[in-house]
């Protein structure tokens, strides 16, 4: 009987190596999943991170050292009086102000022509007497037109401005040129061009011209001469700009603290807050679908940085020189669900009552005493890069982030070894198994030849 094999040499599966392998890795599967639960973690840290810094942000952004920041110009009528206020030399305060006057430009405007690009005002020049001394702008072939003299007068910087206008009272004759003195007031005064002008399809002229001339304003009843309409030296830290005049009428112009911005400021602040206070909640909550190794839950971090922020927020600051010592006489509490709430309107009454002591109690002396100084420095003793719980429950992360990578390399450079190994065992296997059943054809076939040769016999 013939001897029989497999359908391989060795009679088992083909993938056997990669089988064997796939059981050596579980170990590295294992070691996979426990750091990618120690990532998840590390990106909650990170998450926590962000939101402590942001509320470092939002503190920068509430008040300098000076006080509140956002302060703001409020003018009765703002088509008469408008303004804007540095916020580093303003004073508060009311002021009447009575613009008897706007202080106007000196000003020109030529005869008329039937067209604007067409009709040749002669060559020649016009000249302009300027504080430098006269200037002379030339008019040429290229530019004789009453658009391309306009264009190179104001190419020419002489301060004076030319534009054209269409006239249309005059049909035949619309379109003039006119000229304006880049600035208001007796000191832009403007002597208004001699024209030099020959062999023009029709003369050029000065129709009319208006002379420089100074404003008149009143601040709190008293009346005094303006040489421009942007004043800067009426209201400290404010410029003011005159609109339009309206004689017999004052416009009260107020500058004070802005309560909306800051307020939404404040506001801003708190939301930061929240935003760490709710993401604390928020990792300590436990259901039946709570997955604890993926999460912050219970975490000594947690406890720290909520115990820190809870005190600093229901202490009173000390070392201020206001009757204001709590976040909780702003308007800013904790509610039954461990938030912060902000009543608003409690914060503007509060500010419009008593605005010096909201600073103080805000800013202090801008380094060691005041709300925000005391919030800056817990923020940073949070993150500090030695000692911060924050930064050390991260290090630690990433510590064991790494030794995991570690672990994992170690094991798949192993692996690689014992692979190959294994490998070459199974192909001297097979080798071997490949070559034994060649002997057995052999002994088969031997076997056969050698089997006795039956022959028929005759009858008796």
């Amino acid at each position: 009987m013939p001897i029989q094999f497999g359908s391989i040499n060795t009679g088992l599966p083909p993938n056997i190596v990669d089988q064997l392998m796939e059981a050596e890795r579980m170990p590295i599967k294992s070691i996979k999943v426990q750091k990618d639960k120690s990532e998840t973690k590390m990106k909650l840290v990170e998450e926590l991170t962000t939101k402590v810094s942001d509320i470092r942000k939002g503190l920068s952004e509430l008040a300098g050292t000076r006080g509140f920041s956002d302060i703001k110009l409020v003018t009765t009528d703002p088509n008469v009086v408008q303004g804007t206020v540095d916020p580093q030399t303003y004073q508060p305060g009311n002021w009447n102000i009575e613009v008897v006057e706007l202080a106007k430009k000196a000003s020109a405007i030529t005869n008329g022509f039937p067209d604007k690009d067409k009709t040749q005002v002669g060559t020649g020049y016009f000249r302009f007497k300027t504080p430098e001394g006269n200037r002379d702008v030339y008019i040429d072939s290229k530019n004789n037109t009453l658009e391309g003299a306009a264009k190179a007068i104001n190419q020419a910087k002489v301060g004076v401005r030319a534009t054209i206008i269409n006239d249309r009272k005059d049909k035949d004759y619309p379109y003039k040129m006119v000229l304006s003195a880049d600035g208001v007031g007796e000191d832009k005064r403007v002597e208004y061009p001699r024209l030099y002008l020959l062999d023009g399809d029709q003369d050029v002229y000065f129709d009319s011209q208006l002379e420089a001339k100074n404003g008149v304003v009143k601040v709190d009843g008293f009346e005094f001469e303006i040489a421009d309409n942007v004043l800067k030296d009426v209201i400290p830290g404010v410029t003011l700009e005159l609109k339009s005049a309206n004689p017999g009428r004052s416009v009260n112009v107020s500058v004070k603290e802005d309560q909306e911005v800051v307020s939404g400021k404040i506001k801003t602040f708190v939301d930061g807050i929240n935003g760490v206070l709710g993401f604390i909640q928020q990792q300590n909550k436990l259901d039946k679908g709570t997955d604890t190794t993926k999460t912050l839950g219970g975490d000594g971090m947690l406890r720290s940085v909520e115990q820190r922020m809870r005190a600093l927020i229901q202490n009173p600051q000390m070392g201020i020189k206001t009757p204001i010592k709590t976040l909780n006489q702003l308007g800013i509490q904790f509610n039954r669900n461990g938030m912060l709430d902000f009543d608003q309107k409690r914060f503007n009454a509060t500010l419009s009552r008593n605005p010096e002591g909201v600073q103080s109690f805000l800013i202090g002396d801008g380094y060691s005493t005041g709300f925000i100084s005391a919030m800056k420095r817990e923020i940073a003793n949070l993150l500090n890069p030695t000692f911060g719980p924050i930064t050390n429950r991260s290090r630690g992360l990433k510590d064991k982030i790494d030794q995991f990578d570690r672990q994992i390399e170690n094991k798949e450079r192993q692996l690689g070894k014992k692979e190959e190994i294994l490998r070459n065992k199974f192909a001297r296997l097979e080798e071997t198994m490949s070559r034994i059943k060649g002997q057995g054809s052999q002994v088969g076939a031997m076997i056969s030849s050698a089997a006795p040769v039956q022959t028929g016999g005759a009858g008796g």
